[in-house]
């Protein structure tokens, strides 16, 4: 059974191929797209199979990905949750998109705070990391917000585009080896 998680706001779900649509118009947006670490969408196909890969990772526990819909509305706010999950390890990576319209309304941190502690309490994990580009100022500052600490800069990690860039490493500690220190 899919996990569907709550907050104040919003409702993170199992994303569904009702949602397609929607996917398709966050991710074939240029100003999303720009430090995701790929190029914009050119056809619903495209999230057509981001979904068959959602899907596929989560049946063989390597990744969990929700929809975040706004509870008011209904709307489809964007995606968010685990790849590269590593359960021998206890550590996962978290990525997300959120739609322009939900920019600066707090929905990445509210879904971000939800998402790490079904990490901590449910996946039980001792990592969770991100990557992030350096120019990708709003995303370093929810990470640093939800207490993730910067660990060192990746050297030519990614190419979109034809440009390559570094990326940021965070990483969020289960508060218990915090103390162990």
């Amino acid at each position: 059974m899919f996990p569907v998680l709550e907050t104040e706001r919003l409702l993170l779900r199992e994303i569904e191929e009702k949602d397609i649509k929607a996917i398709y118009s966050i991710l074939s947006r240029e100003d999303v797209t720009v430090h995701y670490g790929q190029e914009p969408f050119k056809a619903y196909e495209e999230a057509r199979s981001l979904l068959a890969i959602f899907n596929m990772n989560y049946s063989m526990q390597r990744g969990i990905r929700w929809g975040i819909e706004e509870k008011n509305s209904g709307a489809f706010v964007g995606t968010i949750g685990f790849h590269a999950w590593h359960q021998k390890h206890r550590r996962a990576e978290i990525g997300y998109e959120l739609h322009p319209a939900f920019w600066k309304k707090g929905y990445g941190q509210e879904a971000v705070s939800e998402v790490i502690s079904f990490g901590f309490s449910e996946l039980k994990l001792n990592r969770i990391s991100a990557i992030c580009y350096p120019e990708n100022k709003p995303s370093q500052k929810l990470l640093e917000r939800s207490g993730f600490q910067k660990e060192g800069i990746l050297a030519k990690y990614m190419v979109q585009n034809q440009h390559v860039y570094d990326c940021y490493m965070y990483c969020l500690l289960h508060p218990s080896l915090n103390e162990e220190k």
